[in-house]
């Protein structure tokens, strides 16, 4: 079955998901879980709103950061709000 009734205007849609993928300030992620392909295996890595980061590698569970985080905040420079779980 078709995704659309007939009289929808299907046209539109598709122009209207362009110009949303174009602008990604329209997004902002609330939480997420991702496997991260890192150079020494998979890595756990996740964000919410109300806590922040977390990923499994070694270095984030010693330092409270990682290149697996920095890197996901350079992707989504924009869609999310960096802050301290105490900031909230």
């Amino acid at each position: 079955p078709l995704p659309y009734a007939p009289g929808q205007n299907v046209v539109s849609d598709i122009e209207k998901a362009k110009r949303y993928s174009e602008e990604p300030d329209r997004l902002l992620f609330i939480n997420f879980d991702v496997t991260f392909a890192g150079e020494n295996g998979e890595h756990h890595t996740s964000w919410d709103a109300e806590n922040g980061w977390d990923c499994s590698c070694d270095f984030y569970k010693s330092r409270g950061t990682c290149c697996h985080t920095m890197a996901l905040e350079r992707i989504l420079q924009g869609m999310i709000h960096l802050h301290s779980p105490a900031q909230t």
